[in-house]
């Protein structure tokens, strides 16, 4: 099970309840309501990995490209 604690914890930024992290890959995103639900996206924007449903993604997605300001080693051109 997900220590949803430590997620929070470690995250690079938190948006309603969602844990952005980031990663070589590009960004982990955990719902933090519901740890079972969660999204991998490449540097360019693309769902590697997810458990979430289209709606839910493309909602993560638009809280990332609003708040990627706030991801110190995020590149700018993507997404």
């Amino acid at each position: 099970m997900t220590d949803v604690r430590k997620v929070a914890d470690e995250a690079d930024m938190i948006v309603n309840g969602y844990a952005f992290t980031q990663n070589k890959e590009g960004c982990r995103v955990l719902n933090l309501n519901r740890p079972d639900k969660a999204t991998v996206f490449s540097k360019t924007g693309e769902v590697l990995e997810t458990s979430m449903d289209d709606i839910e993604i493309q909602i993560v997605k638009s809280y990332l490209e609003k708040n990627r300001k706030f991801l110190e080693e995020w590149d700018a051109e993507v997404l």
